[in-house]
């Protein structure tokens, strides 16, 4: 039977794709080969065929046991000898399945590369017929490959040891020039057939995405792809258990998947997955090299990967059965602050020399620099990952975020020169520096950080503040990408000026830089304090009955009434009960106990000053607001942003969103800017939410927003945690209202 012939009568299929014959014809001859084939191209067949073809067993080196347990089932399935041998076996199975494969029992031997060179495997190995030794996952052999096992180190010395050299096949589906370089000379490939089918997957369809907040885009993601299963890879264990118990308590059928899980539970919840009894995980990268789930619709990272490979491999476990799929990544610079932790965290191998160490750090830094260009370039982000394998590719694919969203070239030469003289000026000071501390100084800021060490004194001190933070930070990011900045080396974060920042500084360049378009606004219109203005007097008044009617119940004024609560009653100045409970914060209860004095204050005000001005802009204003549109408040903060100043003392979240309204003088629903900030707060990473989605947590980013956990003493003499803002922090989330307070954020 031929090549065709075996592919038609095991594996049910016509013809060949692309490469496969030619790799099998190498193989079948003797010779040596290596395939970069994407996910999906059908890399199995390419040795499973000649092994079925050959006499002797095929030895398949694989690096995980769900990857070989699936290959083994599904080629007995198609009625093909096969068996794996590795860790999940009792000693007495593995004892078992290696006396077969001395008789010859099996075609296909798939092994752990931990076992190659045990006495028991290589005394079957140096005394049976090995027809192929083919190496899966090939790039694990390389230590500048994203997934390096220093197991894989020995199958060179494996294959040295056999009586008679088989034909070594390779196959990996991500590689870069090095990587391929590296797989050659460690398994010692003899004149290798190489083949590289290419690495677009044309039916993936590619997004980045900054969402205010991340989970409801993946609520989004999940809700348009109609109920076809899905991957969320995270980057920590926490965020995996999170956002599995948020998607559970919505009813959503979801697993979890990390290694600080047991091996059984992580063994089921792969067979759930691979069998759709649930149709979601949340997991780490532990999970998915090697599965063969061909109907995944989408793979969404909810963090940012720390490179190009290992964000390719795993958006490439989506479509594998060639159906359109998504691959969306949520993006928050926050993630590459995450990821730089975790790399200058990472334990080196104690094998390894310190120059080797210093130098895969270094990589992984560099890998995770590239990784952030892909998250904010403009270009299309197809042709950035094929270029970065080294690939051509068209500028424009019609098929990602970057292609199918608006762009236009703006000129940013002149903010881009005030960024570049910035970091020159401060390192003039000394001071090592990075982008979040250029932003504020460009940007204005007078918080303590700055002013300390003199920085406001600088000639470039608040040259671009009427720019968003997050726009100069785009133009830090592309002057990275341009190397007109560094990072260094042993300080990731701190920003350096390179030699080729002159020719924007000195020699006229230009820099200009795709940029999302915008829908040019009108003109502003002043907003006049009467129309949002908060009877000050009125509102004292209601405080002192607050302070009464706490005083007479022995409790804190704020469980009578809140502040935001006395704010809507100035605004909506209520004269029943029920118009009293349209206001925030008041139920039946606390207008049926306290709804008859709080009417009388309300009436004898007015009677004595009379209504408030302007009542069509007032009514105006509470349509908007039961409308669910905050926008005209969210201009307000962000058009007297001048008004805002930070407390002298820490102050909760709920006390800081207070303080805006007392500041800005108006009455309004603290709701709404609760949950811009809120949302800010958590898509940048600043905070996380506390178990079971309840609350928040701090990150490891928390202190650069200034926030802190204090002490407290209850009533009872317990302590308790209190989340609060230093006034350090309100300072940099006022810097930030543009963006917090933009007119999209809300959408809540």
């Amino acid at each position: 039977m031929d090549k065709l012939g075996v592919l038609k009568e095991y594996f049910g299929h016509t013809a060949f794709r692309e490469g496969q014959a030619e790799i099998i014809d190498a193989v079948l001859a003797g010779r040596d080969a290596f395939a970069v084939m994407p996910t999906s191209a059908g890399k199995s067949l390419c040795y499973q065929i000649p092994a079925i073809m050959s006499e002797g067993s095929a030895i398949v080196v694989s690096p995980l046991i769900s990857l070989m347990k699936d290959q083994v089932n599904s080629l007995i399935q198609s009625g093909v000898r096969a068996a794996y041998l590795n860790s999940s076996l009792t000693p007495q199975q593995y004892d078992t399945a290696l006396a077969y494969a001395a008789k010859g029992t099996y075609k296909l031997i798939y092994v752990a590369p931990e076992r190659l060179c045990t006495p028991s495997f290589l005394n079957f190995a140096l005394n049976a017929r090995i027809s192929l030794v083919a190496v899966d996952e090939a790039h694990c052999v390389s230590q500048w490959g994203q997934d390096f096992r220093p197991s894989y180190l020995q199958i060179r010395d494996f294959i040295s040891r056999l009586p008679v050299r088989p034909p070594v096949a390779a196959f990996t589906a991500t590689a870069t020039r090095e990587v391929k370089e590296d797989i050659r000379l460690m398994l010692a490939l003899s004149d290798p057939l190489e083949i590289t089918t290419g690495f677009d997957r044309k039916n993936l369809s590619f997004s980045v995405l900054r969402p205010r907040d991340k989970f409801t885009e993946l609520l989004n993601v999940i809700k348009r792809n109609n109920d076809r299963p899905g991957i969320i890879y995270c980057s920590t264990r926490k965020t995996v258990e999170e956002i599995c118990e948020r998607l559970q308590a919505k009813g959503y059928p979801c697993g979890r998947y990390h290694a600080g899980l047991t091996d059984e539970e992580r063994r089921r919840t792969q067979d759930d997955f691979t069998n759709d009894r649930i149709r979601y995980i949340t997991a780490t990268n532990a999970f998915g090299m090697g599965i063969d789930k061909t109907n995944v619709g989408f793979v969404l990272h909810y963090n940012c990967p720390k490179d190009i490979e290992s964000y390719y491999q795993e958006a490439g476990r989506a479509g594998r059965d060639g159906e359109k799929a998504e691959c969306v990544l949520l993006y928050s610079p926050r993630d590459i602050k995450t990821a730089e932790f975790l790399i200058e965290q990472s334990k080196d191998d104690p094998d390894m020399d310190e120059e080797t160490a210093a130098a895969l750090k270094e990589r992984d830094r560099e890998r995770l620099r590239r990784m952030n260009i892909y998250c904010t370039t403009t270009d299309c982000l197809r042709e950035y990952i094929l270029k970065y394998f080294g690939e051509k590719s068209p500028s424009y694919c019609g098929n990602c975020s970057n292609c199918l969203n608006g762009f236009e070239d703006v000129d940013v030469t002149d903010e881009a020169r005030k960024i570049l003289s910035c970091v020159y000026r401060v390192k003039e000071h000394h001071f090592p520096v990075g982008a979040g501390m250029i932003t504020d100084i460009l940007r204005g800021s007078k918080s303590e950080k700055i002013t300390s060490r003199g920085l406001d004194k600088l000639s470039t001190y608040a040259l671009l503040s009427d720019v968003p933070p997050h726009r100069i930070r785009q133009i830090i990011d592309r002057l990275i990408a341009d190397g007109c900045i560094r990072t260094d080396g042993d300080k990731y974060s701190v920003l350096v000026l390179t030699n080729r920042a002159r020719g924007l500084l000195f020699n006229g360049e230009k820099l200009v830089m795709k940029l999302p378009k915008t829908v040019k606004r009108g003109r502003r219109e002043k907003v006049g304090d009467s129309i949002y203005s908060l009877d000050s007097a009125l509102f004292g008044r209601l405080k002192e009955l607050r302070s009464k009617l706490a005083a007479e119940n022995r409790v804190p004024a704020y469980i009578i009434f809140s502040d935001s609560s006395l704010r809507d009653m100035c605004l909506k100045r209520p004269a029943t009960k029920e118009e009293l409970m349209d206001c925030s914060g008041i139920g039946r209860a606390k207008a049926d106990r306290y709804g008859e004095q709080i009417i009388g204050v309300i009436k004898q005000y007015t009677e004595e000053n009379g209504s408030p001005k302007d009542d069509s802009l007032l009514e105006r204003m509470q349509a908007s607001r039961s409308a669910g549109d905050g926008s005209m408040l969210f201009r307000l903060i962000r058009f007297n942003r001048e008004k805002l100043t930070p407390a002298k003392e820490p102050l909760t979240l709920s006390q800081f969103c207070d303080r805006i309204l007392e500041q800005l003088g108006i009455a309004a629903d603290k709701q709404r800017i609760r949950d811009a900030l809120d949302g800010w707060l958590l898509d940048n990473d600043y905070l996380s939410r506390g178990p079971g989605g309840k609350g928040f947590a701090l990150t490891i980013l928390s202190p650069e927003a200034g926030l802190a956990e204090l002490t407290k003493l209850g009533k009872l003499g317990r302590e308790y945690k209190q989340l609060v803002i230093v006034p350090d922090g309100q300072e940099f989330i006022l810097m930030n209202t543009d963006e917090i307070f933009s007119d999209g954020g809300d959408k809540k």
